[in-house]
């Protein structure tokens, strides 16, 4: 729904020409939709400039809506085509693709000169700050620092291990240079000491004020992505000891990501298919939540937990593992939702058990949680990202 400026406002905000620059936007990841929601909410209620800036997919299209007054730039750099190379045709493709976007990005930004570049830490991050554009640089992480620029293979060659090693270590001059590093929990500022760091989290993507579940549905769900950090294995080997003792409950997973391997475990685990459900992603992720009694999050590392946050605005009740960084950020232990010890699936699968069978102990933990959720709302979100912008470049 399309928010309106207030006089008050107009007159209150400076208007900031704004650039953000991000991979994608055309698929259903966490960052891909917190982006949109922002450029949204910086555009139609801020009243800024604003350009998103993206190399991948195709033309214009976006997953999650943008608002009219929200300017989509696609460089169709097609960085996505050296995922499946070999290592070293990757490297050669991708110093190929890095001058282009370095000399296609700084034609952007000096034609739309912003008051501030924002990088959601990417490909530009490493040349970025090296355009002399005018604008202050800043950098939006929304990963772990064991995570950030990880390896993606499951079986890296010596060769790969060193480069990467010395891709991450090359990463802190550049961040050191920007006008800001902002990050999502205050534990990962705390691991990025050296640098120019503050915390503000991921907003709600929808109102913490709409509708609550009924927690009436015998449903289990979890969002994510079927990548091995997301842990669905995990889950699926928890789900395998609740299955049978709560024959009327299903559990249904949803996210991209390639499902064969998820579809494997679970006829290797015997499981019952009709309630069992893997699913693709979504983008009407309010009525999942809706339809269901309980959300679990079985992550081996997170950045954030958006998905708890959104889970917990609707009244569910949420069991996470105590992975690394978000959910011990978001959950109360026992007052808005259960952190399970890293990964024990065995008390994973017991505190599911625990909330299926008391639905007092789920409605108390729903509303919780609905107080809880009302802190990461859009506007209280928005309000730092302008307090920071007017730190940064005052009037």
């Amino acid at each position: 729904m399309h928010r309106q400026n207030t006089i008050e406002g107009i007159l209150n905000t400076q208007h900031y020409k704004i650039v953000y620059c991000t991979p994608a936007l055309y698929s259903a990841g966490g960052v891909e939709r917190v982006i949109s929601v922002k450029a949204n909410y910086f555009a139609d209620v801020l009243g800024y400039d604003v350009t998103v800036i993206v190399t991948e997919g195709p033309d214009d299209t976006t997953f999650f809506p943008l608002y009219e007054n929200v300017r989509l730039v696609n460089l169709h750099l097609d960085y996505e085509e050296l995922w499946q190379r070999p290592f070293l045709t990757k490297v050669f493709l991708y110093l190929k693709k890095q001058y282009q976007y370095k000399r296609l990005l700084r034609s952007e930004l000096l034609r739309l000169r912003p008051d501030f570049t924002i990088s959601t830490l990417r490909r530009e991050i490493n040349f970025i700050n090296d355009i002399d554009d005018g604008s202050i640089k800043l950098g939006e992480l929304h990963q772990s620092l064991t995570n950030f620029r990880g390896i993606r293979s499951a079986r890296p060659s010596l060769l790969e291990r060193w480069f990467h090693a010395w891709w991450k270590k090359n990463l802190i001059p550049h961040l050191k240079r920007l006008g800001k590093l902002v990050v999502l929990t205050e534990k990962t500022q705390q691991e990025w000491a050296e640098l120019n760091a503050t915390t503000i989290p991921d907003p709600l993507t929808f109102d913490v004020d709409g509708p609550a579940s009924l927690l009436t549905s015998k449903r289990i769900v979890a969002i994510g992505r079927y990548v091995n950090e997301k842990g669905y294995d995990l889950l699926l080997q928890a789900w395998a000891q609740v299955e049978r003792q709560y024959p009327d409950w299903r559990l249904d997973l949803y996210g991209d990501g390639c499902r064969a391997p998820y579809e494997q475990l679970v006829e290797t685990l015997h499981l019952d298919k009709t309630r069992c459900g893997l699913h693709g992603s979504l983008s009407d992720v309010m009525s999942v939540y809706l339809d269901s009694s309980l959300l679990v999050m079985p992550s081996r590392t997170e950045g954030f937990g958006l998905v708890l946050l959104e889970a917990m605005s609707c009244g569910l009740p949420v069991v996470a593992f105590d992975c690394e960084n978000g959910p011990a950020t978001i959950i109360s232990d026992g007052v808005d939702g259960v952190l399970v010890p890293p990964f024990d699936v065995e008390a994973f699968a017991r505190q599911m058990m625990l909330l299926m069978d008391v639905e007092d102990r789920r409605r108390q933990m729903g509303q919780n949680g609905r107080e809880k959720a009302r802190q990461y709302s859009i506007d209280k979100v928005g309000a730092q990202w302008q307090q920071l912008f007017e730190a940064l470049k005052p009037l």
